[in-house]
C-alpha cells in the first residue's frame, strides 16, 4: 500500500525515465521560447508525479554546466487528446535544489 498513489497526492522524488524525457522533449520548444535560448543539453534527471485528470509532473532538467530548470507539466488523458501542456517553468536552479511542486 505504501507504493500506491492517491489521486491528487504527490509521489516522492524519483530518477527520470525514458518516458519522463519524452515528456520534457514535448515541451522543449516552449521552454526555449520562454527563455529565448536554445538548449544543447536538456536532460530530465528527477521527477515527481501526481494523478488528477491525467499525470501532472514536476521535472528537474539538466540544461548544461550547473543550470537546472524545473518544469511543471500536465498530460491530458488519451480520451481527452493526450496533449502535453507546459504549466510553469523556473530557471536558475542547482543540482541540489529540492524538486518542489509549483
Amino acid at each position: 500500500m505504501a507504493n500506491q498513489m492517491m489521486c491528487g497526492g504527490w509521489s516522492g522524488t524519483k530518477d527520470a525515465t525514458e518516458e519522463t524525457q519524452e515528456t520534457c522533449d514535448a515541451v522543449k520548444d516552449q521552454v526555449e521560447n520562454i527563455f529565448n535560448q536554445k538548449y544543447v543539453v536538456y536532460k530530465a534527471v528527477k521527477y515527481r508525479l501526481a494523478l488528477a485528470a491525467g499525470p501532472y509532473l514536476t521535472i528537474k532538467v539538466f540544461a548544461g554546466e550547473e543550470d537546472y530548470i524545473h518544469l511543471s507539466v500536465f498530460q491530458q488523458l488519451p480520451c481527452n487528446g493526450g496533449k502535453v501542456e507546459l504549466v510553469n517553468v523556473v530557471q536558475g536552479n542547482t543540482k541540489d535544489d529540492p524538486l518542489c511542486t509549483f
